[in-house]
């Protein structure tokens, strides 16, 4: 479930993640002061003065406290076979742990494995014209056969239409809610949310189970879609349209913002229009984004990029083994390392693929 904090600790940022007054940045004043959201869990009032926890938010905590079971959360998760992962896991989205006050955890279904993905937002209007669909479908198809995962908040219209021609084309797309994962909004979507995940992708919430689509939601889940990603594209927006404040945050992170042209007589041009007006990057094929992001390549790029090592241990075992086969007590030799971490790093790097056995406990790189 999580991959590195035990159940008796997960329970609680499980239960805290309830607590809608505390956010990441007073969640991480409450790690930094108790050590462990077990103990802030259980703090009395004047510790959590201590933690830099104003009065407001500890009376809205208490009163909710007695209300949640961090038992219960976690067995809702378990019954439910939601995956959780937190900041403090390796695998947590890379791009994500830049942005300002990037949440602490997050529930999924499918795979979240972003790391070695090349992602691009895509969000629009909800009320998609027949222009709106003809672009969105043909550029969303040409980025994800070239390499590219797409991030789209599944709402009606230009979302939908990015995760169903990512998903129509064989390629991976991460659909971000603004609700509780076993709340999928709008309904209509079920089916859509099923394709994505049996095509390799993932739906996604930092919101907790139970949580309905409220309408102050949706920012937040926007600045995940953004945050998730290297850019936005906006293929069709209204002057209002909730798809711009994905590029204000987008901006916000120093990521890229690329906005499609439009009939300047349609209503659902406008905010794609004066997006390119005040700094987004016009664009008109898929190439231009990936020339402007320097992924024409892409495909390649992450396949080199999955074959790379993810930590030291395995960087000095993958140097060791580029200069030719070795036997797994040589590389103990060599590396000085416990045969026991020896072994487990071998065998995740053989599970990876950047490794094989070739027989007698010898190892060679594959590639």
């Amino acid at each position: 479930m999580s991959t590195k904090l035990p159940k008796n600790e997960l329970k609680y940022w499980l239960a805290f993640s309830q607590i809608t007054s505390v956010g990441p940045v007073r969640w991480q004043r409450l790690l930094d002061y108790f050590g462990d959201l077990k103990t802030a869990w259980k703090a009395s009032n004047n510790d959590l003065l201590k933690a830099k926890i104003d009065q407001k938010t500890i009376d809205e905590f208490l009163e909710q406290r007695n209300k949640i079971d961090p038992n219960l959360e976690f067995t809702k998760v378990e019954k439910n076979k939601v995956k959780i992962i937190t900041i403090l896991d390796q695998g947590y989205p890379k791009l994500l742990k830049e942005i300002y006050s990037p949440p602490p955890l997050l529930y999924y279904r499918g795979n979240l494995n972003l790391n070695n993905d090349f992602t691009l937002a895509v969000v629009g209007s909800r009320k998609i014209t027949s222009y709106g669909r003809l672009v969105t479908e043909r550029i969303v198809r040409q980025l994800a056969q070239a390499g590219l995962t797409i991030i789209s908040g599944l709402a009606l219209g230009v979302d939908v239409c990015a995760h169903q021609a990512t998903v129509d084309c064989g390629g991976k797309t991460v659909a971000v809610l603004g609700s509780g994962i076993d709340q999928i909004y709008p309904a209509t979507n079920r089916r859509v949310a099923e394709k994505i995940i049996t095509n390799g992708g993932a739906i996604v919430s930092e919101f907790p189970f139970g949580m309905p689509p409220l309408k102050q939601n949706f920012p937040r889940r926007n600045r995940l879609i953004s945050g998730l990603s290297l850019g936005t594209l906006v293929t069709e927006a209204t002057e209002k349209s909730g798809a711009l404040i994905t590029t204000k945050y987008s901006l916000d992170q120093n990521r890229e913002v690329f906005a499609v042209p439009g009939n300047i007589y349609n209503q659902n041009s406008i905010g794609t229009n004066n997006l390119i007006k005040l700094g987004g990057k016009l664009i008109t094929t898929a190439n231009d984004i990936l020339e402007a992001l320097n992924l024409e390549q892409a495909k390649e790029f992450k396949a080199i990029k999955e074959v790379m090592p993810d930590n030291e241990t395995e960087k000095v075992l993958f140097d060791l083994l580029g200069k030719g086969e070795l036997h797994v007590d040589k590389l103990r030799q060599y590396a000085r390392l416990d045969i026991s971490i020896i072994n487990s790093t071998l065998s995740v790097m053989e599970m990876k693929g950047i490794v094989k056995n070739i027989g007698n406990q010898t190892y060679a790189k594959t590639r």
